[in-house]
């Protein structure tokens, strides 16, 4: 596997003398769900890190002339193997970090193991609130991405906002589900609008969710809040454009959907349904000088030119920044060892990136980069199946 490097916002970082690149790369591993069929998720990860490595090549490595080299593994959703594959980082010599994929019930499944061998652990997709708040003196767990807390009460308020007064919740029977269930009963406890009217669970891969559907819908549901994959989601969009218009209610969507190739398997359905999704980042309102770099290093390796043609784009966003962010704490530290990075990533300051100014990613008391203020409701376009902010789709220049 080819060994790549760093970039963002590097001042005084000096390119290495001849030979220096010799020294022993700094690993960083990523534990995803590449082989999971329709998923996308993994491979916009990859994408992010590897575009970010490839900036940081150029810009001559860290701690004067070190690479990164990616390692991959594949989980394919299943928990065990997500387990198996971090007991081998976690034991690989040279190994810094591991980057951890969309999914969060394989993630809280591998939090023992993370407090046990205090690997490095970066999340920038999945968003169960328990990944962070693990309970880790010191926590070893930092996450540029959504959390189930901000979420939910987005998307609650989204609908209130559209008079839509009485919703349910359709959660997905999982770890990721429950953190939504609990985000929900906390918002709800201090706020009368919308009233949750009633909450229905499925199970991974159920063939139908009509059935919960049409109980929300008869305890007075005007807008379903889902908590979904893109597979399950599908089923449910299918099923309702079958459904009379007058059945067929406004859905507020996690943003699992955009992880794998939802519009492909809604098909012509999605069109007939208000599907809105949340997301913390849209590459079409992406600040132009960081558009224009990103795309310098995502068109040689992927052939990048606009955002439409970026799947999954929240995971392309965060692992750049994030992967950014982690080698500013390498240099910060002066050192490769996990545990004075750890120290580093809490004091990283000022870093342009992506998806916005940072002025200090993370704090001894907040592993956590993005906030409410992040948050935008998406929808996908008819026309190309891009997914866009409600209000607006500015193109970049």
């Amino acid at each position: 596997m080819a060994a790549v490097s760093v970039s963002g916002t590097w001042p005084g970082l000096a390119h290495p003398a001849p030979g220096q690149h010799s020294a022993a790369p700094i690993l960083i591993g990523m534990d995803g769900e590449f082989s999971l069929q329709n998923s996308r998720s993994a491979q916009a990860v990859e994408m992010g890190i590897r575009c970010a490595l490839d900036e940081i090549e150029r810009r001559g490595g860290v701690l004067g002339g070190r690479r990164f080299e990616l390692v991959t593994r594949d989980h394919g959703s299943i928990a065990a193997r997500g387990i198996r594959n971090l007991r081998e980082f976690a034991a690989m010599p040279g190994l810094l970090a591991v980057f951890a994929g969309r999914f969060s019930p394989v993630v809280l499944e591998e939090m023992d193991l993370i407090r046990e061998s205090r690997t490095l652990l970066m999340a920038p997709w999945s968003s169960a609130d328990a990944i962070v708040d693990n309970g880790m003196r010191p926590n070893y767990v930092f996450r540029l991405s959504l959390r189930d807390s901000l979420a939910m009460p987005r998307l609650l308020q989204s609908c209130a906002a559209r008079g839509l007064h009485s919703v349910g919740l359709l959660l997905t029977n999982t770890g990721w589900g429950r953190s939504n269930h609990a985000a929900a009963r906390a918002w709800s406890a201090a706020h009368a609008t919308p009233r949750v009217v009633g909450t229905a669970w499925y199970n991974f891969r159920d063939t139908s969710l009509l059935e919960p559907y049409r109980a929300l819908l008869e305890a007075g549901a005007q807008a379903i809040v889902l908590v979904a994959n893109d597979d399950e989601a599908a089923v449910l969009v299918r099923e309702m454009a079958a459904l009379p218009a007058a059945q067929r209610v406004p859905l507020f969507s996690h943003w699992g959907v955009s992880g794998g190739d939802f519009v492909g398997q809604a098909g012509p359905a999605l069109w007939e349904v208000d599907f809105n999704v949340i997301q913390t980042f849209s590459f079409f309102r992406a600040r132009p000088a960081a558009w224009r770099r990103f795309v310098a290093a995502a068109r040689p390796r992927y052939g990048i030119e606009r955002p439409e043609q970026i799947a999954a784009p929240v995971g392309v966003a965060h692992a750049y920044d994030l992967m950014h962010i982690l080698a500013l704490a390498v240099e910060r530290a002066g050192s490769a060892e996990r545990p004075r990075v750890r120290d580093a990533l809490e004091q990283v300051r000022d870093y342009d990136g992506l998806i916005k100014r940072y002025p200090q990613p993370f704090t001894p008391m907040r592993h956590e980069a993005l906030d409410q203020s992040d948050l935008l409701l998406a929808r996908y376009r008819a026309a190309d199946g891009a997914l866009v902010p409600v209000d607006a789709a500015r193109k970049p220049s």
